[in-house]
């Protein structure tokens, strides 16, 4: 008899560390390249992470701007699904449809098994203000809640700490993130899983470093790709607007900005070094899955642009990702085309539970070596206007109704309009490497760019390509662009029918 009373519990021991779930600690950047070196001076991210896992060397986002990136990164969907189209919040930017998708995010499924849950820094870039309800609420989803109100800071921010406002004014937002997050490890168990995701502002505007990290890239300067302030005049005509190539006073600008925001990614190669340091301490390492992103990457002069994201070429769109966790082969490459939008149901499936059919994602395969495994997905973007951001002194291109991101400061060159809508196919098998972009203005422009052999965008191809090619990346965009739910998102022709006027 006690033979079988030993054996029983021993088979229930063993039952229950199949039954075990892992954790999760996402780090996700605010306007992180990875095509201009972003990633250069993130060290421990390389060591930590990357060494002990995997790299994705084409993580996208489905777009380039932080809001809409971020909505599709809680949800697993695309912008035309979650309807958070830009970073106002008449533009869905925690409005109205946002608090109904709210409670379908990854957290909340999480959270509704059983997992505790933690969030500190930026959020939606609207969460907070007044006009959206206050700082006052806490999303679902989250058990324990530090979300920053408005958009990145590193000074003079508020808090949101479980629904109560706290304003600092000389405190650096990473590291006050960093010391948030070892403090809640601290109170974990390896009994009770958990999932923790971390948002600086870094290396967003205005790419403040921490004191102890200004001037340590004092010698660096800006990528100087081919493409690197180049007139180009078969783009859409935001890009080619003067002036073109930019003045040459701007250089010194250009580079201060560059070296600026990698040294305020220095706090945050910090913080992942210490938070892996503090779940090592507490036995927790082993069974955690570490996932770090960005949002959106981000261009520094390219095509004669000055600095900003919006644009749907390599360096705005494409972005890091490096993942390491139980059972994750170290040390590896792999180039399968990942999208932002595959986050929320990896994080759900590995925590052995079912995605829902409604996400337009899809779980990332880590068995998958596969090169370039085929994969046609969608960019999209809705060109904000009217915005405030039209300085009355740029006088020669003044339109504040259709025009946004227009500064003398930025030679007067504006960063975004009404009509820089777009919708991209972004296509890479073994031996594909396109991308087909459609402009919503009165020329309904295209770009098309075979990046196999033009790497840098330079030669736009749409006058060039047979017409029935061309029409099948129309046919195909549409297709994107009406699809919803996972089969019909990763499978365009699985869409039901549609019009091509």
């Amino acid at each position: 008899m006690l033979t079988y009373f030993l054996f029983t519990f021993m088979l229930a021991s063993v039952a229950c560390e199949n039954e075990k779930k892992p954790n999760f600690v996402v780090i996700l950047t605010d306007d992180q390249d990875v095509v201009l070196g972003g990633m250069n001076p993130m060290k421990n991210v390389q060591r930590f992470i990357g060494d002990k896992g995997v790299t994705f060397t084409n993580a996208y986002t489905t777009s380039p701007i932080c809001c809409p990136s971020r909505a599709s990164f809680l949800t697993g969907l695309y912008v035309h699904n979650h309807l958070t189209v830009n970073n106002s919040l008449s533009g869905g930017c925690y409005g109205r449809s946002w608090k109904y998708l709210e409670t379908q995010t990854f957290a909340a499924t999480l959270s509704g098994a059983g997992y505790n849950t933690f969030y500190a820094g930026k959020y939606l870039n609207e969460y907070g203000v007044k006009a959206a309800g206050g700082p006052e609420q806490v999303p679902p989803g989250w058990k324990e809640w530090h979300g920053l109100v408005g958009n990145s800071v590193y000074y003079n921010f508020t808090l949101s700490n479980n629904g109560v406002p706290t304003y600092s004014a000389d405190l650096y937002l990473t590291d006050i993130i960093r010391d948030l997050s070892l403090g809640y490890i601290e109170n974990q168990t390896e009994s009770q899983p958990f999932l923790m995701v971390l948002a600086p502002p870094a290396p967003h505007q205005p790419f403040e470093p921490a004191p102890r990290h200004k001037g340590v890239f004092s010698n660096v300067t800006a990528v100087r790709h081919p493409n690197f302030n180049v007139a180009d005049n078969d783009k859409h005509w935001l890009i080619s607007m003067p002036p073109s190539p930019l003045p040459d006073e701007m250089m010194p600008e250009l580079d201060r900005v560059y070296r600026s925001r990698w040294e305020s990614l220095l706090a945050v190669d910090e913080m992942v070094a210490d938070v892996v340091e503090a779940l090592d301490t507490n036995s927790l390492l082993d069974n955690t899955y570490i996932i770090f992103t960005s949002d959106n990457g981000y261009h520094i002069g390219q095509f004669s642009q000055v600095y900003d994201k919006r644009q749907p070429y390599e360096t705005d769109i494409k972005v890091p990702l490096i993942i390491k966790g139980p059972g994750i082969q170290e040390n590896v490459k792999n180039d399968q085309p990942i999208v932002n939008i595959d986050l929320a149901p990896t994080i759900i499936s590995l925590a052995g539970l079912k995605p829902p059919k409604t996400m337009d994602g899809k779980a990332i395969d880590f068995n998958n070596n596969i090169t370039k495994e085929e994969r046609t997905f969608l960019v999209e973007y809705y060109g904000e206007a009217r915005d405030g951001t039209v300085d009355p002194k740029c006088l020669w291109n003044y339109d504040d109704e259709n025009l946004a991101q227009c500064y003398p400061d930025y030679a007067c060159k504006c960063q975004d309009s009404r009509n820089n809508t777009y919708g991209c196919i972004r296509r890479i098998a073994k031996r594909i490497n396109m991308k087909y972009c459609m402009f919503a203005d009165d020329e309904n422009f295209i770009e098309m760019y075979d990046l196999a052999k033009d790497p840098y965008e330079l030669n736009n191809i749409a006058n060039d390509v047979l017409p029935s090619i061309k029409h099948w990346y129309q046919l195909t965009l549409a297709r994107l662009l009406a699809c919803r739910g996972n089969v019909n998102c990763d499978n365009p022709f699985e869409t039901p029918n549609v019009i091509i006027s």
